[in-house]
């Protein structure tokens, strides 16, 4: 009778074997992230708590007046590490900001994660066009309004929260080391130098960073390609003094006219920069190439709406997502010079400045352009005037694989809790650290940015959805688990 039995329903014990064995393999599988929902549910109101703590301390690094905060910030930062279950965190000095540098090393053979950050932000100013205070976080509409809330404090302290969560919860499966630095919105000049001599200190697997934008809440992208950067100043020097336009005005030479001519004379008619030898080391991608970057999701008009322009600008012959992903540029940042206060005064200027950036693409190098640029300007300086250029910081492009386990971990991650593959996309700004770390760590660097373009960074009102902070959370832990396996 019971051979009968087990031969008359031996398929349905076949199947229900077979369906238990599937549920057994989905709850391992979905277990982890099933926790980490949970703990971030019950404890999102203390980690955006941190967070508002850490966003109000004004540590904008390119102004002496804030070096106590920077320093302060720093403090926070390491304070944070430490209480998340890191076993050694200290803040290391440099000439400059400090660097801090935390890390829990879980087993020999597990593979080594560098997490990178920066607690700088950028100046608030113009401080009249926010809504409400740059250090005083205030959410509206489900986004946080501050300061440093994208760039790159809410992205950052994502990952605080994340390896919190990995030890608190007994997933961690991979070591991990954080270094936070004070000085990314000048230059990151002494993280460059921390990094040459602490190479052994710095040894990992890969480079995780979180400071670079999502297509959207609806599709997921991971960055693969950063532009590089130089940034110059440039003065203009006309008479010896402020002079009266009305008695010197059309004798001699105003400086800020001839700054603008200069400037202008940057670009021709096809939105192509005119200096000599600018293009010579340009990377230009096949049909295909251009062909698969533009299927990403983009929609020109919304893009102007957003902006509340009413037509794009920029080089001929390429599209607006070609344009801030793999052209190089050049862009007035400031442009200054005579009386500029309220009510009038006649003068015709002594001097006239302008601050001017240049984005990068593969090959292009940051010394050499930046020679281009100052041959060029002093060669098109009328004698009327005196120019002067003086180059402030740069960095190189950098483009990374998308077939390491480490971007397959990315892309991994983005699945399991977003449910769908991420695009990998171009980024029109610059991390002048990943080329960097590249050269003097030989590590490429995965680039999981969660905030989003419109998010006005370096702007007024810059912000930071609250989803972002906290599937950003989920989806680092995903990371982990599949890097670790």
């Amino acid at each position: 009778m019971e051979s009968f039995v087990k031969k008359a329903f031996f398929p349905f014990w076949q199947l229900v074997r077979q369906v238990s064995n599937n549920l057994f393999i989905t709850f391992i599988a979905v277990k982890p992230i099933s926790m980490v929902r949970q703990y971030i549910e019950t404890n999102q109101d203390r980690f955006l708590a941190e967070l508002y703590d850490l966003i109000r301390i004004p540590s904008v690094s390119a102004d002496s007046r804030h070096k106590g905060d920077v320093r302060k910030a720093a403090e926070y930062v390491r304070d944070r590490i430490k209480e998340a279950g890191a076993d050694k965190v200290e803040i290391k000095e440099t000439k400059g900001h400090p660097i801090v540098y935390g890390e829990k090393m879980t087993g020999a053979s597990n593979p080594t994660v560098l997490v990178y950050g920066h607690y700088d932000v950028q100046p608030p100013d113009p401080l009249d066009k926010w809504i409400t205070p740059p250090f005083e976080p205030t959410v509206r509409d489900g986004k946080i309004y501050a300061r440093g809330a994208c760039d790159d404090k809410g992205q950052f302290y994502m990952h605080i929260k994340a390896f919190e969560i990995m030890m608190k919860k007994g997933l961690p499966n991979c070591n991990v080391k954080f270094m936070i630095e004070g000085e990314e919105e000048v230059g990151s000049d002494n993280l460059g130098i921390f990094v040459k001599e602490n190479k052994e200190l710095l040894k990992a697997d890969v480079i995780l960073i979180s400071d670079t934008s999502l297509i959207s809440l609806d599709q997921p992208s991971i960055t693969v390609g950063l532009r590089g950067l130089s940034y110059m100043e440039v003065e203009v020097t006309g008479p010896n003094r402020d002079l009266h336009s009305g008695v010197y005005g059309g004798a001699v030479a105003n400086p800020a006219t001839v700054l603008c001519e200069m400037i202008a004379s940057l670009h021709d008619a096809n939105g192509r920069i005119t200096i000599p030898g600018f293009y010579d080391k340009v990377d230009e991608l096949s049909a295909a190439e251009r062909q698969a970057m533009n299927k990403a999701p983009f929609e020109l008009q919304a893009y102007k709406n957003d902006l509340e322009i009413g037509e794009v600008y920029g080089e001929k012959g390429y599209t607006t997502l070609e344009r801030t992903g793999i052209r190089p540029t050049l862009e007035v940042n400031g442009i200054w010079g005579g009386y500029t206060g309220e009510g009038a005064k006649t003068v015709l200027p002594s001097k006239a400045h302008a601050k001017i950036s240049m984005r990068l693409v593969p090959h292009q190098n940051s010394k050499e352009i930046s020679e281009l640029f100052t041959r060029h300007l002093l060669s098109i300086a009328p004698p009327t005037v005196k120019v002067k250029v003086i180059p402030h910081h740069g960095g190189e492009p950098a483009v990374t694989p998308t077939d390491s386990k480490a971007f397959k971990a990315a892309a991994s991650a983005f699945e399991e809790v977003w449910g769908k593959s991420p695009i990998p996309t171009r980024d029109g700004g610059s991390i002048p650290i990943v080329a960097l770390f590249k050269k003097e760590l030989g590590l490429d660097t995965v680039l999981m940015g969660f905030g989003l373009d419109s998010d006005a960074l370096h702007s007024p009102n810059e912000h930071y959805g609250l989803k972002n902070f906290f599937i950003g959370i989920e989806t680092i832990v995903a990371f982990y688990k599949h890097f670790g396996n």
